[in-house]
């Protein structure tokens, strides 16, 4: 047989979230964070055009993307760097810090993607527990050693929902060391409505070793095509480009993104409409009585316990599916008002 890395046979793969059915074909996906709303009709007929260009390479510099988002965020074009949906961007930041016995912090439970990026990128992972559903950021400064290369700083963190703020996030920011790349996953940015939390973008700009990765999948409703990208100092960008696989980001996708930006303030009107809707399940399940964080996100969190995968099972039995974690707790998606009605009375239904 072949030989593989070893790390192979103790990886565990990622799980997406998944789709339900209920008994009558009834059917809501809040597992996957995604935007309930269709591409917008501007969006769609740029993709349509588009694809008549397929049978070319697309440009393996995404010129005009880097371009669009160097001028929608006021920053030089070579602080721009992209990959194909933001969690590729943070495979290849793993890549670029990844020498052997190089270490990467990161808070635990957070994005479920990082153990498994740390592990094929070679690097040891030093996962620091959540104060209850925040970032400990104390110990995470704690945590650093000679041989922490990257820190990864989820905001809002996913799956809680719950951000830091700015205060506690500069003070951080303080502690760690010059040559230790901060990483601010802001993925759910467009979602928050503290003004206390801080955009990554008016910290890393006197911060060398602080980069902010987001991406078009959750706002901007391209989840489907994978675009995600980062705002970084030359040096750190520069290193993020060296690792890309060439063409990854393909053509259409890079067409959706540039008229997804053309068409912003349209589009965040829908995150504002996900905003009001959080608001409301949040204090909805309030009302029945749940315990949940405040969130900054486009998901709430039930803290469950030993009863997760039950209320799992329970909502998908109404056809809803949730995102759960065995042992920790539920993340739920916001939808569009039919499907989180249907949540709130799976949520309602369930023993508390």
């Amino acid at each position: 047989m072949p030989r593989f890395r070893q790390i192979l046979d103790t990886m565990a793969p990622y799980k997406p979230g998944k789709a339900v059915a209920a008994p009558d074909g009834r059917s809501y996906k809040l597992s996957s964070n995604e935007s309930p709303y269709d591409p917008l009709p501007s969006v769609v007929e740029a993709i349509a055009e588009g694809a008549r260009q397929v049978n070319r390479y697309p440009d393996p510099g995404s010129i005009k993307l880097t371009e669009a988002i160097a001028e929608r965020y006021g920053v030089p074009f070579d602080h721009v760097a992209l990959g194909p949906g933001s969690v590729t961007v943070q495979q290849q930041l793993l890549e670029a810090v990844g020498d052997p016995g190089a270490e990467v912090i990161y808070a635990w439970r957070s994005f479920e993607a990082y153990p498994l990026l740390s592990d094929l990128a070679g690097v040891t992972s030093v996962r620091v527990p959540l104060a209850g559903e925040d970032h400990d950021l104390d110990a995470m400064a704690e945590a650093v050693t000679d041989r922490t290369r990257l820190i990864f700083v989820c905001n809002p963190n996913n799956p809680t929902s719950t951000a830091i703020r700015r205060r506690e996030l500069e003070a951080f920011l303080d502690r760690v060391p010059e040559d230790v790349l901060v990483v601010l996953d802001e993925a759910y940015r467009e979602y928050v409505r503290d003004e206390d939390v801080p955009d990554g973008l008016t910290l890393y700009r006197d911060r060398p070793n602080v980069c902010v990765v987001r991406t078009f999948s959750k706002a901007y409703g391209l989840a489907g095509l994978r675009v995600g990208y980062m705002i970084a100092h030359e040096p750190v960008a520069a290193a993020v480009r060296k690792t890309i696989v060439p063409f990854a980001i393909n053509h259409l996708a890079q067409v959706a993104a540039l008229a997804s930006l053309k068409a912003e303030d349209e589009l965040l009107e829908r995150v504002e409409r996900v905003v009001k809707e959080r608001t409301r399940v949040r204090e909805a399940l309030i009302a029945q009585g749940w315990t949940v964080p405040h969130s900054e996100a486009n998901f709430v969190w039930l803290r469950l316990g030993e009863r997760t995968l039950d209320f799992a099972a329970a909502c998908a039995a109404e056809g809803v599916a949730v995102r759960p974690f065995a042992g920790e707790g539920a993340r739920v998606s916001i939808g569009d008002p039919e499907a989180n009605d249907a949540f709130l009375a799976a949520a309602d239904a369930f023993p508390r």
